[in-house]
């Protein structure tokens, strides 16, 4: 695109909405509430959510739909529309040139820019045992996450927050600097600084749980959600856990101690479910065999009878 894009009104008044999960249809509510006319909402086509299912539209259609806005799976409808501004949360698409030309954008970003540009900067940010995270209200652009940043703001990412619970946290911080941008008006958005870290989309290879690890990178990876490993050859997932005292007092075992046991072995101790790790233990609180529904930790361990010396995992 050779021209430069068009920038957003002071005060925008009517716009369009792009975004299909869940955690998108908070800031839509919002906008409708505060009094602006959303004019047309773009959101991901109908999918089925399991065998044979009847086709389910996105949570962001359904909140539409119910809230009597038009909806349209096809972004080329925007051209279609005299709005003031885009405003993309979450849309999962990238917006093409014409749409670009067509109409200024805003995007809330849930990461503090340029750290964690991408699909997935809330997991990233959990993996990566950053401190804190934020979220930022950004201009959109043909790059992937690159533009100015019109407002931000921070959070510390607590030891107890999970992705979910962190990105509710950062859906009432985005919605509350998108309402305070439409109603104070915008000015020239802030390039960002620093280097650039991308939020590839995270599959679930990485969120097998590696028990040579540490116990608080696995941690990490069960606060993501849908952690998982085996048990007898099937798969096991691990909804919750928290850093544990070893059995035999030892919080951070190392391999090499005489301490140490083989990583993913089950400890046979009364009131936790406790699994070494390559650097201190790791306690089970909710877990969900193959097939079943989740359980408590000690229930599925009273259940499955584990033997002294059994190992999770490969």
């Amino acid at each position: 695109m050779d021209h430069p894009l068009p920038a957003p009104p002071a005060h925008p008044r009517r716009l369009v909405y792009l975004g299909s999960p869940e955690l998108a249809v908070a800031p839509l509510r919002a906008l409708v509430e505060a009094g602006f006319e959303v004019l047309l909402v773009v959101s991901r086509e109908d999918r089925r959510r399991g065998r044979g299912a009847a086709l389910s539209p996105s949570p962001v259609k359904a909140a539409a739909l119910e809230m009597g806005l038009a909806v349209t799976d096809d972004p080329d409808d925007v051209l279609e529309v005299a709005a003031d501004l885009g405003v993309v949360v979450a849309y999962g698409r990238i917006i093409k040139s014409p749409l670009l030309a067509h109409l200024p954008f805003v995007n809330l970003h849930f990461s503090l820019l340029p750290r964690w540009r991408g699909a997935a900067p809330v997991e990233r940010a959990m993996l990566a045992g950053d401190a804190q995270t934020g979220v930022c209200l950004m201009a959109l652009e043909e790059g992937l996450d690159t533009g100015g940043v019109y407002r931000s703001a921070e959070v510390e990412i607590g030891p107890e927050d999970t992705v979910e619970v962190l990105r509710n946290r950062l859906v009432l911080l985005g919605t509350d600097l998108l309402l305070d941008a439409l109603r104070l008006g915008f000015t020239v958005p802030t390039p960002q600084q620093g280097d650039a870290v991308y939020a590839a989309k995270i599959g679930p290879a990485e969120l097998q749980l590696d028990w040579p690890r540490s116990a608080r990178e696995l941690l990490r990876t069960v606060r993501v959600g849908r952690a998982w490993t085996t048990f007898r050859g099937r798969r096991l997932l691990v909804h919750d856990a928290a850093l544990a005292v070893g059995p035999l007092g030892g919080s951070d075992v190392a391999p090499d101690s005489a301490l140490a046991v083989v990583p993913g072995t089950l400890a046979n101790v009364a009131g936790a479910v406790l699994v070494s790790t390559g650097q201190g233990w790791l306690a089970l609180r909710e877990l969900q065999p193959e097939g079943r529904s989740r359980l408590d930790a000690l229930a599925w361990r009273h259940g499955a009878q584990p033997t002294a010396g059994e190992k999770l995992g490969p």
